[in-house]
């Protein structure tokens, strides 16, 4: 199965930890649809399970909601590059397929939050392109808007760094970094629990210390670095990972297949959603621009991730 979702007993347990009120969320719904038809910039979307999935990612507050929402469309308008050909049969997309592994994992932890590996390959092959690996994760994303059927209390990610190199890490420049980081933390509706990067070299403490000036504190304390992979299962449980991992989910090959597959069915829809993004010409008051969001070219210092 592709996501298996939480058990009854569990979601009972998310929809306290995410503040979700049976009696009320309907209301809340029908209130941010309304909000989003009275917005001159923003495009119809008429997609209930989505905007739940907003709601529960905002904790329910209203204008938390409202501000990722207007987020989630206006990356689609100023960052093409993540958002426009979408489509994982393109000799660019296959050629990332397979370089990289990036699949959520099919089983939860045991508190309901939903684990994605990432990792490369082979360190002999070719630096991929960054950005179109970063549009597969956003893609994923938007899949699992789709399909998360109920609320997941939070993502972990596991960053295997056995085959970084410095020749890949050179290609991921300040400002695709400063983009792709405002897509997850910014527009989409992802609580960001743990970050634990395994297989560490010297490398890794670099890779860190670029990332860090755009993180907060509570961001930066959710980084773990295991030189052994048994820390890692105090926080994932073992019967979750692949089998590289120790774990007992199959191999991720396996894993990683079954998520290219899915996004291969996927194509018209994400075609459709191309023209899902904001007409910054009618935003009432003043167009938002990539300096508005992004701050310099090239530099860390405009930008804070929260």
């Amino acid at each position: 199965m592709l996501l298996i979702q939480p058990t009854e007993e569990m979601s009972k347990l998310i929809r306290v930890e995410l503040n979700e009120n049976v009696d009320t969320r309907q209301n809340d719904l029908e209130y941010i649809k309304e909000w989003i038809s009275k917005q001159p910039h923003l495009p119809n979307f008429d997609d209930d399970h989505r905007l739940m999935t907003f709601l529960r990612g905002c904790k329910f507050s209203l204008e938390k909601c409202k501000k990722k929402l207007d987020m989630y469309f206006t990356m689609r308008a100023l960052v093409p590059e993540f958002f426009s050909n979408r489509d994982v049969t393109r000799p660019e997309m296959k050629e990332i397929i397979s370089n990289v592994y990036v699949p959520p994992l099919p089983g939860l932890t045991k508190n309901g939050r939903r684990v994605i590996i990432m990792s490369g390959v082979d360190k002999n092959l070719p630096t991929p392109n960054v950005a179109e690996a970063m549009k597969l994760v956003l893609m994923i994303g938007d899949v699992r808007l789709k399909e998360e059927l109920v609320g997941v209390a939070g993502d972990v990610y596991v960053l295997d760094a056995s085959v970084a190199t410095p020749a890949h890490f050179s290609k991921f420049t300040p400002t695709l970094v400063k983009k792709f980081l405002v897509c997850v933390q910014e527009a989409y509706p992802v609580k960001l629990k743990e970050v634990h990067v395994i297989n560490v070299s010297p490398l890794v403490d670099t890779i860190i210390n670029f990332v860090k000036p755009l993180l907060k504190e509570k961001i930066k304390n959710r980084i773990f670095v295991h030189s052994n992979i048994e820390k890692l299962y105090q926080y994932v449980p073992k019967e979750i990972l692949p089998m590289e991992y120790g774990g007992q989910a199959g191999p991720i090959q396996a894993i990683h297949d079954t998520w290219i597959k899915k996004l291969e069915e996927y194509g018209p829809w994400f075609k459709e959603q191309e023209t899902i993004k904001t007409t910054e010409t009618l935003r009432p008051g003043k167009p938002k621009t990539h300096h508005d969001i992004f701050g310099l070219e090239g530099s860390f210092r405009q930008l804070t991730i929260d």
